[in-house]
This record gives C-alpha cells, structure tokens and sequence, in this order.
C-alpha cells in the first residue's frame, strides 16, 4: 500500500514525549491500493494507524475513530467489489483539520452509487445506507461526486469531538 503525505505532520505526532495543542494534528494523506478484497482490512489499518499517530488515541476519539474505520472499510469494499472492472486502483484519503475528519474513496468507475433501502429479503446492498446513518448519527455529512476524469469520490465528514467529550457510551460530566 503507498501512502503518500500531502501535509507535513507536526513533530509532537511522531516524537513522543513532545507536546502538542488540544485535538489531533491536521494534515491529508492518500493511501492507494489495487482493487482487490484484501486492500480493505490494509486500508483500515493505515488509516487506524494514521488516526492514531495524529493524537486520536483514547477515550475521548474512541466512538469516532470507531465510526470512520466501518465507514472507511464500507466504502473500499464497495469500490473494491463494484468498480475494479474500470478502476485498477483505489485510492483512500484522510483529511484532518482543527474540527472534522473526512475519509474519501475514489475510484475510476462512474456509476454514482445511491444508498438503498433495506430490504431483509436481499443479502448484502446496505453498506452505504450503513455509511450515511453512521455519518448523520454523529452529526456529520456524506456525498458522491464525480472526479474531473469521470470517476467519482465518495466521501463522509465527521466533527471531532470537543474537550469535555466522554468516550462511547458515556456521558461528559458537568462538572469537569
């Protein structure tokens, strides 16, 4: 898997023992990996690793980090198994910023994929309507668009939690 990085990370993420500002470190990076059913657990690795060098280790980002690997493994597994034909690669993109964390795929197919609805008569076919209700669930928004070679993105963007955040399944405490 190649992993090329777009932003230079800053040196609290990968000297430990410096220290860094609240939140994790902003930057983009691109993991691209052949079309095949074995770059989908590669990708929510690197991507997971990548997470976590960027400070999103912990309690606070557990249900977010959570969130973006299922989003990041149904859409790989969807380009992977829907657009290998026209798209030899895939290629994963992360982009942290001061407030949100966005994981785009892109592939060389230009089918525009819809969410469907479910139906527990069909096997398989929810992975979308799984991404949209997760990304919307955590306050965040998700799209398709067309690249300017005729394939397309599929993105999801979620807000970073804020200082007080608890970790899944709990609640913040007032008082802290």
């Amino acid at each position: 898997m190649e992993q090329t990085d777009k932003a230079v990370p800053d040196a609290a993420s990968w000297w430990p023992g410096r220290e860094r500002g609240p939140g994790p470190a902003p930057g983009v990076w691109r993991f691209s990996a052949v079309s095949h059913e074995a770059s989908v657990p590669r990708t929510r690795h690197a991507v997971r690793d990548r997470l976590l060098a960027q400070g999103m280790a912990g309690e606070r980002y557990q249900e977010l980090v959570d969130d973006l690997l299922l989003i990041v493994s149904e859409l790989v597994s969807n380009a992977v198994t829907h657009a290998a034909v026209l798209s030899p690669e895939v290629v994963c993109e992360l982009a942290v910023t001061a407030d949100r964390v966005r994981i785009s795929v892109l592939d060389g197919h230009p089918y525009r994929p819809k969410a469907q609805e479910n139906d527990p008569a069909r096997p398989g076919g929810r992975g979308l309507l799984l991404v949209k209700s997760i990304t919307l669930q955590a306050g965040g928004e998700c799209d398709v668009e067309r690249t300017a070679d005729g394939g397309k993105v599929i993105w999801a963007s979620l807000p970073l939690p804020g200082p007080g955040a608890a970790g899944a399944g709990q609640e913040a405490d007032p008082d802290d």
